[in-house]
């Protein structure tokens, strides 16, 4: 497991939140706050509201009740056309790299640059090669997403996520469908993200391996409760989590004992 990161500063604040789908609650009174360059994880059984937790988080979906700060800045009490501010800070890469077949990865990767017009055109194959660098993928600018494997298109997702510099990062679900080796490697890449451009990174995972492996903190969201079960360290939640959900999920396949007294 990786060290905590020095700084304390709550970077993203949850106060209250409660997601519902009309008259269907899908999880209430979430309460937490994550850290200036924390590794944190959303986890918990299918269906319990991960990504949806995280399409509140970035704006795409209005909460029932509640509110999500950054910095201490109210984002869900921001009129939806002044949160651009925001969303300039979030990258996000969702389930399936959700890259465009009909453009080049470099063509993938420069659009978000482009549309802000803070790139210089002189400038702009430049940076992407270096986006694409940071994730093993130099030389593949001009590959379209149907010539490379999935796990390659995870990584692009992810140098797309970090077009603009983002101060923190989402993924949903990154090591979704690969093989151990390459979900490790994808771990060790998301270490590497954060320490080298000192971000924030978000990620909604079921991937026990990669929870252990990069998280610093898990909130665990509690299907049966509908609220969060847990928030702590994973490795001591596994071993000494009073609730029994929590070391059932984080224990798949162990004997579960109880937490000592």
């Amino acid at each position: 497991m990786n060290s905590q990161p020095q700084s304390q500063i709550a970077k993203v604040t949850v106060r209250g939140l409660t997601m519902a789908y009309g008259p269907m609650v899908v999880m209430r009174d979430l309460n937490f706050e994550i850290k200036d360059r924390e590794i944190f994880v959303i986890i918990g059984a299918s269906g319990c509201g991960k990504s949806t937790l995280l399409r509140h988080m970035i704006g795409l979906q209005e909460p029932t009740q509640g509110s999500i700060l950054y910095d201490g800045k109210d984002f869900t009490g921001t009129d939806p056309s002044d949160r651009s501010a925001f969303i300039h800070s979030f990258g996000v890469m969702y389930q399936s790299g959700a890259l465009w077949s009909s453009l080049t990865l470099g063509e993938n990767i420069s659009m978000p640059m482009e549309e802000t017009g803070k790139v210089p055109a002189s400038t702009l194959r430049e940076l992407v090669a270096y986006k694409l660098s940071l994730v093993g993928l130099s030389g593949y600018e001009d590959y379209y997403p149907s010539q490379i494997s999935g796990g390659m298109k995870k990584r692009a997702g992810i140098a797309r996520a970090m077009a603009l510099d983002p101060d923190i990062l989402f993924l949903d679900e990154p090591g979704a469908g690969l093989d151990p080796l390459s979900s490790r490697r994808f771990d060790d890449l998301i270490l590497r993200l954060r320490e080298s451009q000192r971000s924030t990174i978000i990620i909604v995972t079921h991937e026990l391996a990669s929870i252990f492996n990069i998280a610093d903190r898990a909130l665990f969201l509690d299907i049966a409760t509908h609220t969060q079960g847990a928030l702590g360290n994973p490795c001591h939640l596994r071993d000494h989590s009073e609730n029994p959900a929590v070391r059932l999920f984080l224990n798949r396949g162990e004997t579960i004992v109880p937490p000592p007294p």
